[in-house]
C-alpha cells in the first residue's frame, strides 16, 4: 500500500443496485424446488449476505438443498442476472475523486470475485479499484470478515489501526465484518438494509445519499 488512506466498498446495495437480477435468479432457483418467495420488497431485505445464508435462513433449506439452489441460481445469474443491475447515482464520481486524491480503493464483497470484476468492468468502474476483493465461488472465503481479511492482505495493510480506513456498506454484516478488524463502517440507506439494522450493528455514521457520503469521505 503506497498511502495511508483506504476505503473498502461493499458492492451489492452500495455501488450498484443488483436487486432486480438477484431477485429474478432467486425465484428461478426456488422454482426448481416448486417453492415461492415473498414479494420483491421483502426479498430485497434478504440481499447482501452470502447466498447460502439467504437460502438457509429465509427459506428453511438444508445445506444440501441450498447448494443445489445456488447452482441453479448461477445458471441464470452468470448469463443474464449480473447485468440486470444499475450503478447508484453519484458513486462513479465518488470513486473517481477518491482515486484522484490518492486513496486506495478496494471492494470487500460477499459476491464471488469473478462476478464482481465482470460487473465493475461492465460499468467501466474497475479502473478505480486498487484491488477487487470478493468471495470464493467454491472455497472457504465466503463471509464478510473472510473477504475483508483477504482484501487487507492483498493491499498490504497489516495494521488497520495505523491507516485512515473506512468500510462503506448497506447491511449489518458489512459493519460487523469490518468491526472484527477495528475498521469503522459508514452505512448507506439506498441499499437493502435499514437505519435500525445499521445502527444496531454499530455503524459510525449513516448516510441517505451520495452527497452525504462525499462529505464524510472529505471529497
Amino acid at each position: 500500500m503506497t498511502n495511508s488512506r483506504a476505503v473498502l466498498f461493499d458492492l451489492d446495495g452500495t455501488i450498484t443496485d443488483s436487486a432486480p437480477g438477484m431477485i429474478a435468479c432467486i425465484r428461478y432457483a426456488l422454482a426448481d424446488m416448486d417453492l415461492e418467495g415473498p414479494d420483491d420488497d421483502d426479498m430485497r431485505s434478504f440481499l447482501g449476505p452470502p447466498l447460502v445464508d439467504t437460502f438457509t435462513n429465509h427459506f428453511g433449506l438444508t445445506p444440501a438443498e441450498s447448494t443445489r439452489l445456488i447452482a441453479k441460481y448461477r445458471e441464470r445469474y452468470h448469463e443474464v442476472g449480473e447485468y440486470e443491475n444499475a450503478v447508484y447515482p453519484g458513486m462513479p464520481e465518488i470513486l473517481a475523486d477518491l482515486r484522484a486524491q490518492g486513496a486506495t480503493v478496494a471492494t470487500a464483497t460477499s459476491k464471488p470475485t469473478a462476478s464482481a470484476t465482470r460487473i465493475l468492468t461492465h460499468f467501466g468502474l474497475d479502473g478505480y479499484f486498487t484491488f477487487i476483493g470478493g468471495a470464493e465461488m467454491h472455497g472457504a472465503r465466503q463471509h464478510k470478515a473472510d473477504v475483508i481479511a483477504h482484501t487487507l492482505e492483498e493491499l498490504g495493510i497489516d495494521d488497520p489501526a495505523a491507516v485512515d480506513i473506512h468500510m462503506v456498506g448497506d447491511r449489518s454484516h458489512d459493519v460487523l465484518g469490518a468491526k472484527q478488524f477495528g475498521i469503522p463502517t459508514i452505512g448507506v440507506l439506498w441499499g437493502y438494509g435499514s437505519r435500525a439494522e445499521l445502527t444496531a450493528a454499530g455503524a459510525v455514521a449513516i448516510v441517505d445519499d451520495a452527497a452525504q457520503l462525499r462529505a464524510l469521505l472529505r471529497l
